[in-house]
């Protein structure tokens, strides 16, 4: 039988409102808000504690306030309703459930896609959704559509299922996978916050991408068969989702994979200087699909990680991370080179950043016609802070070395011979 549309439920919760009793309830309600409002200030503490899903960034926007102001509340309106007709925690307990729904799905999100521009969106469209089953809640309008969308119904195979159960196995499936994300996102931050090498944090990467896949996995199972997909019809689509895959997917596929054999293997860490491509710089992330390079002027490069298996890749961080650069300056003929050696060595040890073993070198290598050519080398352990700045510090010093040695650092000459076809002598 089809529940008939009447505003009797509207009409309780106006006149319960406006009940001397009312007072008394939105005091207690106070009172339990104030109080969750106190344990939370206590439990983040001061510097605050750094969890942005139960806390948020100022404490009530988190998780952790609205589930303790539920859970009081809650009580609260046990314990009254032996005295009073509850109307004001009627009205409070679905805004709270909203509120916690809200809070657990955006901190959820923008704790696991920090950087997405669809965050806003994503979190004004579940703040409308919550908010308006609140107001059919309230109104008594949300049990005569639920009932509505029950006779809508279709067969699909052996089963009939209604519209109802799809918006509610739709609903369960969101929060599923909210909690999947959330413990994925857990996890993945324990794993990821300890110290160590770049070989251990590449080894807890790759522990931390199998629990995100494995968890949201069991989550998009559970997901669907709250929606009411069969999960047997996947052994029947198993050989077309092969076939998919070799054909269309194979491509991301095989960067997923081979995301897998980079982390395992540890031929490329986070932090190594690589060369791919012609493209310098420090690797600063490796996700599943792609790994992130980063190069010292700042710009970044996404390079699939078939790319890493399949080409080429120079990684000066491998074996050894000290990096040799070199810097190359002339000195005028008549400059004791062999004096001026001891000088330059000593001066470009003092340059903070250059390792002192090895230790820096001076050559002579080779005669130029306006000078003689001398290279200077040097080792620094710690390129991704720039190499401009360093070598720039070195040039300074050698600098300083001649201004203090008097050497010369020659110009261009040329010789001009005048030729002339008079007779000498005539």
């Amino acid at each position: 039988m089809t529940r008939t549309l009447d505003d009797t439920e509207l009409q309780d919760l106006i006149s319960g409102l406006l009940q001397p009793t009312a007072l008394m309830e939105l005091g207690v309600l106070a009172l339990c808000l104030g109080l969750a409002w106190l344990i939370v200030r206590l439990l983040r503490g001061t510097p605050p504690v750094d969890a942005p899903i139960w806390f948020g960034r100022r404490g009530v926007d988190g998780v952790l306030f609205p589930l303790l102001a539920l859970l009081l509340a809650f009580g609260a309106k046990l314990l009254l309703a032996n005295f009073v007709k509850a109307a004001v925690f009627k009205l409070a307990v679905p805004i709270l459930i909203s509120l916690l729904l809200i809070r657990l799905t955006v901190r959820v999100l923008s704790v696991t896609y920090p950087d997405s521009r669809w965050m806003r969106i994503v979190e004004r469209s579940i703040s409308w959704i919550a908010w308006l089953a609140v107001v059919l809640w309230i109104t008594g309008v949300l049990p005569w559509l639920l009932e509505a969308m029950e006779e809508v119904s279709w067969k699909m195979g052996a089963h009939e299922i209604s519209l109802r159960h799809v918006v509610e196995g739709g609903v369960t499936a969101a929060l599923v996978m909210v909690l999947a994300l959330w413990v994925a996102a857990a996890i993945e931050k324990r794993l990821l916050s300890g110290t160590g090498s770049s070989s251990d944090l590449s080894i807890r990467k790759i522990a931390a991408n199998l629990v995100r896949v494995l968890l949201l996995a069991i989550g998009l199972m559970f997901a669907m068969s709250a929606v009411g997909i069969d999960l047997t019809a996947f052994s029947v689509l198993g050989g077309a989702i092969g076939v998919g895959i070799g054909f269309g997917l194979q491509k991301i596929a095989a960067n997923y994979v081979s995301g897998f054999v980079i982390l395992a293997e540890r031929s490329l860490r986070i932090g190594d200087m690589v060369k791919v491509d012609n493209f310098d710089g420090r690797i600063t992330d490796i996700r599943t699909r792609y790994t992130v390079i980063r190069a010292l002027n700042g710009r970044e490069a996404i390079v699939p990680n078939e790319m890493l298996i399949t080409q080429r890749v120079e990684n000066s961080s491998l074996a050894d991370p000290r990096v040799l650069l070199t810097s190359n300056v002339q000195v005028a003929y008549g400059t004791d080179v062999r004096a001026l050696q001891p000088l330059i060595q000593a001066a470009v040890a003092q340059v903070p950043r250059v390792l002192a073993d090895p230790s820096p070198s001076a050559q002579l290598m080779g005669f130029a016609p306006d000078g003689m050519d001398l290279s200077i080398n040097f080792w620094i352990l710690d390129p991704e802070n720039g190499l401009g700045n360093v070598r720039s510090d070195v040039n300074l010093a050698l600098l300083a070395v001649f201004e203090a040695q008097g050497v010369q650092i020659p110009y261009p000459q040329r010789e001009v011979r005048m030729l002339s076809s008079v007779d000498p002598a005539a």
